[in-house]
């Protein structure tokens, strides 16, 4: 996303929070979710949602027209609001209705407690997408009904995650929209890991870390960040030793691998 949709999403968050006060934000979630899938296959409505040449009160009023008493009054609100703030493109604003969604399941999640299950049920996903090129294919596949790649995840699953877990993977499976699973996958965990302000730290070591350790690190790295980090620790043992340390787009590399490999580079140049 670009600056002005940044800030949309970013004011439009707080917003969020206040309407989870009176409302069902399971509800307001599938409803959201449910937007974002008519937009992306409806490009008529999205072009007239979407243009900044519209007053936004215009923009609302389509919103009223053809969502008053198809969604709940929670949903309803917070999709006048997104259709009155500023997007850079309209895939912008698919995206505004998909993360203000997915926001909302989280909000209900740790009202229920079980935000923290959520997370590791979706880390626990992530890692069975990266040792299966068979479900990334199945999930990537064009040719692959919506239905089935559900049921697939079901299958992965295996009928034991929350029901948050299970629909917001397979919302994700069924609208991709160009993305890789993994990339999706990797924005739905940031922001689990947000509603508690929290960054998620994807390590990967050779041997599992100790309590200690783990405590060391993420107090390290919390300082560093300015906010608390949460660990997602991999045990990958082709890092040899030390570990690899990935915070969103910035990665902190302090494997063997690596320094070999440099040393190997610098003998050979």
């Amino acid at each position: 996303m670009l600056g002005s949709s940044r800030q949309s999403v970013r004011t439009l968050s707080d917003s969020l929070e206040s309407v989870s006060g009176t409302s069902d934000m399971a509800l307001v979630s599938s409803d959201l979710l449910a937007v974002a899938t008519t937009l992306t296959h409806e490009q008529g409505l999205l072009s007239a949602l979407a243009d900044s040449g519209q007053l936004a009160k215009d923009r609302a009023a389509i919103v009223d027209q053809l969502l008053t008493g198809k969604i709940s009054d929670g949903a309803l609100s917070v999709s006048r609001e997104i259709v009155s703030s500023r997007w850079s493109s309209s895939s912008d604003l698919i995206d505004g209705f998909e993360q203000l969604g997915e926001q909302a399941a989280f909000i209900q999640a740790q009202r229920d407690g079980v935000l923290d299950r959520v997370e590791s049920e979706l880390f626990a996903f992530q890692r069975a997408l990266d040792s299966s090129p068979e479900l990334q294919l199945v999930l990537t596949d064009p040719s692959v009904s919506d239905e089935r790649k559900a049921a697939v995840i079901g299958d992965v699953l295996g009928g034991a995650a929350s029901p948050v877990t299970v629909e917001l993977l397979k919302y994700t499976a069924a609208n991709l929209r160009g993305r890789r699973p993994h990339s999706a996958l990797d924005a739905l965990s940031e922001l689990a890991a947000a509603q508690r302000n929290r960054l998620v730290a994807e390590v990967r070591s050779a041997v599992p870390l100790s309590e200690t350790q783990s405590q060391r690190l993420s107090a390290a790295l919390s300082a560093i960040q300015g906010r608390a980090v949460e660990l997602n620790v991999v045990v990958d043992p082709s890092v040899l030793g030390g570990i690899v340390v990935q915070i969103g787009d910035e990665v902190i590399d302090g494997s063997i691998a690596t320094r070999l490999d440099q040393a190997r580079r610098t003998v050979t140049a």
